[in-house]
């Protein structure tokens, strides 16, 4: 049977040659990966910095993806393409004009917010949630005439409904699950899975287990019934992969993800004071070469195998198609 290939919305692995390898073994074509968390904007260069030796090194394994037709020409070739995205605002700093060199610089992804209040909208994890800020809607209307993605992961109910009603473009959430299935924090509620669905837009599930229901114990049943079910929620053609995988990261790296420079104390997001670290992943879920385990559990629920392509990878390369670019001029 020929390989299924899988387009996966969001990893932050510690990069090496084997996990480029298991890409490759996985039949994974793209990959959305984040290149900031906190850093400011030469800070986010220099991560570019380091993926472009990664190229060079590694030229027979993965290529940089910058359009649809960049994803298509990777897997053609047997490679996987990496398509660059932020996990926050902070590389445009305090600058609109950035955007549009985030975008030159192969960027096609960015939240307005990891977990708390940004300059552009609020996150998930702040008491109060005011909405998308005021330059918030002037950079959504830049990221949509530059031609990138808004991504609404970490945000609030009401700045992920405002920034899907500000939008020209539909939107992304590239990593999370229905909070009706697991009521964590950064999950999503039924009100904005509809929104995302109705205006075009684009949900990744997530295989983080603190986003899956009983967390490292969720089965792979479970999962693809969470699958089924959105799918009948919002449309199987708005539904695709978005594992955050962190595959070989130390946990210390969880707590600068968490932490970043804005606070002295502690956070520890949705770990605890007893479990600080990554969570173990689920045992059908490690890495790149488990996708098929997740493609085979969607086939046993009834899913057909163009439903599948969808899912698997379709979805995502028309999304890349509509939103790479910059906005038409009619």
């Amino acid at each position: 049977m020929t390989k299924q290939t899988v387009i996966d919305g969001l990893q932050y692995a510690n990069w090496s040659e084997k996990i480029f390898r298991q890409m490759h073994e996985g039949g994974v074509g793209a990959v959305h990966v984040t290149i900031c968390y906190h850093e400011d904007f030469r800070e986010t260069v220099r991560n570019i910095e380091t993926w472009n030796r990664y190229f060079e090194t590694h030229p027979d394994l993965i290529r940089p993806a910058h359009t649809a037709e960049d994803v298509e020409a990777a897997v053609a070739e047997g490679r996987t393409a990496i398509i660059f995205g932020c996990q926050n605002a902070s590389p445009i700093e305090c600058d609109i004009g950035l955007v549009e060199i985030c975008h030159q610089l192969g960027i096609r992804f960015m939240q307005l917010t990891y977990n708390n209040q940004s300059l552009l909208a609020t996150g998930c994890y702040e008491s109060e949630d005011t909405g998308v800020t005021r330059m918030g809607r002037q950079v959504i209307l830049e990221m949509n005439r530059v031609g990138m993605v808004i991504d609404m992961s970490h945000s609030a109910e009401k700045s992920t409904l405002q920034a899907i009603e500000i939008s020209e473009r539909p939107i992304a959430i590239t990593h999370a699950n229905p909070s009706h299935w697991m009521p964590a924090l950064r999950n999503k509620s039924d009100d904005v899975l509809k929104a995302l669905g109705e205006s075009g837009g684009m949900l990744g599930f997530s295989l983080y287990p603190h986003h899956l229901k009983d967390k490292s114990n969720c089965t792979i049943e479970s999962f693809c019934e969470m699958i089924a079910r959105t799918a009948e929620l919002i449309g199987v053609g708005h539904i695709g992969f978005g594992s955050d995988l962190c595959q070989d990261q130390p946990d210390r790296v969880v707590t600068w993800m968490r932490n970043g420079t804005w606070t002295r104390d502690l956070d520890y997001g949705e770990g605890s004071a007893a479990a600080q670290g990554f969570p173990d992943q689920p045992e059908w879920f490690h890495g790149n070469t488990d996708f098929g385990n997740i493609l085979n559990g969607l086939r046993d629920i009834g899913f057909g195998a163009d439903e599948i392509d969808c899912i698997a990878q379709r979805n995502w390369l028309d999304f890349f198609r509509t939103s790479f670019g910059p906005a038409s001029r009619d």
